[in-house]
């Protein structure tokens, strides 16, 4: 056998082994999150969460939303947050040095004026005030706050919110999401149910909000869309935040909550340092940040996960959008195992440091490149003719097989838990695309992937990223 053989040999094992491991993890955390999500929904099931937001009981909490460039979409967006049913709660929306008309879009439409008797207690260092805060000559909205600022970025938006909120809990969000009427009560409920540990932080599940009837800054109707990136990134994120998350809560080794929507509590975010506003992965960072901050004080913690879907948001439709997203994606996963490289297979931090991290580090960020190095190996072995077309095909067949059985259980379990989804021929789409899933979205991700990796270890400008709107109320998707 000659020395080349002996190579290929090697890889066959370590790419065979590499899928072997991944499906049986895929497969575990399947059967972990509809554990999860069974009892989920039998302990809620009598919950009434009108008494929440009613109740003397009920934390004050903060939305704090920044907003760059957001006119399209943001008087819908914060029609929305002042309609929640919850009592004791307020919203700061940061302007962060837009330079379009965002701020003058919410000045007209809730009649707001410059204000100086607020206090900025400035434990975060943040950029500064530009024209400064603002609140509604209107009782109506006297729950908004608006805060205009230099440019900082959304890390540094968030920062400024938090240092403003006088709130035991906040609300971080992207300015373009919409919140359902009961989100904060249910956010909320776990801060309030767990009595042995301290909970830390509580996400949610984020839906698509593309072609979706909007009105008023409330939901009307959910309608499938169009176009196909946009099908193909429902299951995705079905796959993701309904299997993938729900067992990650389960065993609290979550290690992001989607900067999406997010409840945080205040005190642990500023005794961490609030969020990094050197990264562009800030929401995981911060995550990672708290559980470690909590593990060195060794005080018991949770970090908690909400299956109802909780925030509609608008995702890319355009290609060079997407790719741009998912690039920044796989750079903030890089920067924060990185930044907390010691905590992996690190005894001290137990479950985060001997499970959490090395999962997100073998099946996260190495993934991609292991499978660009495995088709590069492909085409070495079609050069060499060293191709076991018959195991080759079989390979394929299986593992594609397994991918789409895999989003159909969990279309199958939307299905039975929230079904969202139900309008008449909507399932049989949705099948659909599971079958074709695979080829529509994986090699953009993958593309994306691979291209956040040369960004972040040869690319001088690193940039955050631009989302391009169309704004929610646009049926366009």
């Amino acid at each position: 056998m000659t020395v080349i053989h002996i190579i290929f040999e090697i890889c066959n094992y370590i790419f065979f082994g590499f899928t072997i491991l991944i499906t049986i993890s895929y497969v575990v955390l399947g059967f972990i999150s509809r554990s999860e999500t069974e009892e989920y929904l039998r302990k809620n099931h009598f919950v009434n969460y009108k008494d929440i937001p009613s109740s003397s009981v009920s934390p004050a909490i903060t939305i704090v939303a920044p907003a760059y460039n957001e006119s399209l979409n943001i008087i819908e967006s914060t029609r929305s947050l002042m309609s929640l049913h919850y009592v004791n709660y307020d919203i700061i929306v940061v302007n962060d040095g837009s330079d379009d008309d965002t701020l003058e879009e919410l000045i007209k439409a809730y009649d707001l004026g410059r204000v100086d008797d607020y206090i900025l207690n400035e434990q975060l260092k943040t950029e500064p005030l530009r024209k400064g805060v603002f609140k509604s000559k209107n009782p109506a909205f006297e729950k908004l706050t608006v805060i205009d600022k230099e440019n900082g970025g959304k890390s540094d938006a968030l920062n400024m919110g938090f240092n403003i909120s006088r709130s035991k809990y906040v609300v971080s969000i992207d300015v373009d999401c919409l919140l359902v009427e009961d989100a904060l009560q249910r956010m909320v409920k776990p801060f309030l149910e767990e009595t042995k540990k301290r909970v830390i932080a509580s996400g949610g599940v984020i839906r698509l909000a593309n072609a979706c009837t909007i009105k008023d800054g409330r939901l009307l109707e959910i309608n499938l869309p169009k176009r196909m990136l946009v099908r193909a990134q429902i299951i995705e994120y079905l796959r993701a935040f309904l299997l993938g998350r729900m067992a990650w809560s389960r065993l609290n080794g979550l290690l992001v909550i989607s900067g999406a929507f997010g409840l945080f509590d205040r005190k642990t975010v500023i005794e961490v340092g609030g969020y990094d506003r050197d990264t562009v992965g800030e929401d995981m960072e911060l995550v990672v940040r708290m559980r470690r901050y909590m593990e060195d004080k060794g005080e018991a913690y949770k970090v908690s996960y909400i299956p109802d879907p909780l925030c509609w948001t608008e995702v890319p439709d355009d290609r060079k959008v997407f790719v741009s997203q998912r690039n920044r994606w796989t750079r903030g996963t890089i920067e924060t195992l990185r930044k907390h490289r010691k905590l992996g297979f690190n005894r001290k931090y137990g479950f985060l440091g001997m499970i959490s991290m090395p999962y997100w580090f073998i099946f996260e960020r190495l993934a991609p490149i292991i499978e660009v190095v495995g088709i590069i190996y492909f085409a070495m072995l079609l050069i060499f003719r060293g191709v076991r077309w018959d195991y080759a095909i079989a390979f394929f067949v299986l593992f594609y097989l397994f991918s789409v059985i895999f989003s159909l259980v969990t279309l199958y379990a939307e299905e039975l838990t929230f079904g969202q989804y139900l309008k008449k021929g909507y399932g049989r789409k949705l099948i659909l695309m599971c079958f074709l899933e695979p080829f529509i979205l994986h090699p953009l991700v993958l593309y994306a992937a691979i291209k956040g990796n040369f960004i972040y270890y040869f690319s001088k400008e690193k940039k955050w990223g631009n989302m391009k709107r169309k704004g929610l109320t646009n049926e366009h998707a």
